[in-house]
């Protein structure tokens, strides 16, 4: 499943061509993905401005005119692809690392955007989705904050605000694992499995660990909570840099492959020597809560 990093990579292609353009039709080629499409879906994003592209922990949110939002989520296999006029691929965003060959089958487009953009240039949004796990979801802004799928959504782990400050109320008293805790959505938004291993490696923290034990009886952060903090945020920087991490179905808006999984250095490393330095201690993999997770036993504590 594309985690945060990707969805943000995904977005960042997508803002170029979409922000300020006009959605002149929506084509849907079925009536549901993973949910029914919202009733009249079509007619209501048809017509109307998109006025911004943004994201909250792994969902794309188009802010149309009229104070309606477009939420969209990758599922497990969801992608978005851009088209000129007449079918052809767009040129690659500016500033995407890599381009290679976007493999397509297009019968799994399930809901293309014919848009026009600011500069009178017609387009289109194509989502494709095999699995079809994705979804999408309209509500007038003003209800997003109490709206099901956000209202319970934690801390942004992106720029600086993430902190051992933040987190210390959250993970105080808590007996779960530090690995689990990381993947609850109502602590940290769009942390998942890939780069919560990766950035407890950097932090040099067990995934076994409790997470309660990372904050003082006071309930002020350790050092090693602070510094927990500032490994989530340099991991996700870095994986955002490298345009995502490209496993199974993932692809950037461009069709570009993202190569953060050229970086790891603990995840589906099962046998091979720590990379800390100085450190003799080889990764393993275990099974919590039913998903891999890869440490070094010897310098994560």
């Amino acid at each position: 499943m594309p985690e945060l990093p990707e969805v943000e990579t995904v977005r960042r292609g997508l803002q170029p061509v979409m922000e300020g353009a006009r959605v002149e039709r929506v084509e849907l080629r079925r009536p549901d993905l993973r949910f029914p499409l919202p009733e009249r879906f079509a007619e209501r994003v048809g017509g109307r401005r998109v006025e911004a592209l943004s994201r909250r922990a792994k969902y794309l949110l188009a802010d149309l005119e009229g104070d309606l939002v477009l939420a969209m989520h990758l599922g497990m296999s969801g992608s978005f692809r851009i088209e000129t006029a007449g079918g052809a691929p767009a040129e690659p965003v500016a500033g995407a690392a890599f381009h290679l060959a976007r493999s397509e089958d297009k019968l799994h487009d399930h809901v293309l955007f014919h848009i026009q953009r600011p500069d009178g240039t017609p387009a289109r949004i194509v989502f494709n989705d095999p699995r079809r796990f994705g979804y999408m979801t309209l509500f007038p802004r003003a209800e997003m904050a109490d709206h099901p799928h956000f209202r319970a959504l934690g801390l942004e782990p992106t720029g600086n605000t993430l902190s051992g400050d933040d987190l210390a109320p959250r993970f105080r008293g808590k007996a779960a694992p530090l690995k689990a805790a990381l993947l609850d959505q109502t602590i940290i938004a769009g942390l998942g499995n890939i780069y919560v291993c990766e950035a407890l490696w950097r932090a040099r923290l067990s995934p076994r660990r409790e997470a309660g034990t990372l904050v003082k009886k006071d309930g002020r952060p350790t050092q090693r909570l602070d510094t927990l903090a500032l490994h989530i945020r340099e991991t996700i920087a870095d994986a955002i840099e490298a345009g995502g991490s490209t496993l199974r179905d993932y692809r950037q808006a461009d069709g570009s492959l993202g190569y953060f999984q050229h970086r790891f250095n603990v995840y589906d490393r099962e046998g091979e020597p720590c990379r800390h330095e100085s450190c003799r201690g080889v990764v393993q993999r275990i099974v919590q809560s039913g998903r891999s997770t890869f440490f070094c036993p010897v310098c994560q504590r």
